[in-house]
């Protein structure tokens, strides 16, 4: 309990800056590619990136709605923990996720993604009594109801996948925090399908951009430079 208190004051105060910025970030620009679809019309064009053998296959399992909710406590704490790390590896991480960030949001303004819910029959799950279900009913109203957008890349695969990118292999973060780091992403990818909140296909989207900017960033490490 001590190592860890002591780890809490150790956080520089621009931690917990970014890791509040970041995360109004993201959902300032999810909302912000919907509404362009909108103004440009691209999403007239928008397509269901539905793959039926596998999509059709995988039950609604309510209770996971907990986790897709909780994942943004876990955006939170993502560039806060990576803080620790050191300065060049924070403004590495920070430059890539904001570069993953603008690319997933080209794709939701210029390739639009929709579900239509009611033909996946997901408003009467969601209309179950339970907890769960409620839960379940609260996402899909704050996300279009019916019809729901951007879904291709996943954002929550896309910045969960970050986060644990951001302490993998830091010894400066315990063994502890990277297993749970690893075990959220993995929970929360599985969450977006579980909640029919995406489709298969949209969870590598967002893992796939998230791995090739966190390694573009390694490789031209412009943290170096950025460095006081």
């Amino acid at each position: 309990m001590k190592q860890f208190l002591e780890k809490i004051r150790r956080i520089p105060r621009w931690g917990y800056v970014f890791g509040i910025v970041y995360f109004a970030l993201q959902y300032g620009m999810y909302r912000l590619g919907d509404l362009l679809s909108r103004v440009l019309g691209t999403i007239s064009y928008a397509f269901p990136c539905k793959i039926p053998f596998l999509d059709d296959r995988i039950p609604i399992v309510p209770v996971f709605a907990v986790i897709y909710l909780f994942s943004y406590v876990f955006w939170i704490c993502g560039p806060i923990a990576v803080s620790l790390t050191g300065k060049k590896h924070f403004k590495n991480y920070i430059l890539g996720l904001s570069l993953a960030y603008v690319i997933g949001f080209l794709f939701f303004v210029f390739l639009p993604t929709y579900m239509d819910r009611e033909a996946e029959h997901l408003m009467e799950a969601a209309m179950q009594p339970g907890v769960f279900p409620a839960l379940l009913r609260v996402i899909y109203g704050a996300d279009g109801g019916r019809y729901a957008f951007n879904l291709f890349p996943s954002y929550h695969c896309l910045i969960s996948a970050y986060c644990y990118l951001g302490v993998r292999g830091r010894k400066e973060i315990s063994k502890g925090f990277r297993a749970y780091s690893l075990i959220m992403t993995v929970l929360i990818c599985l969450s977006t399908v579980f909640t029919k909140q995406h489709y298969v296909i949209d969870i590598p989207g967002g893992i796939g951009i998230a791995v090739g900017c966190y390694l573009l960033m390694k490789k031209l490490d412009p943290g170096k430079e950025l460095i006081p």
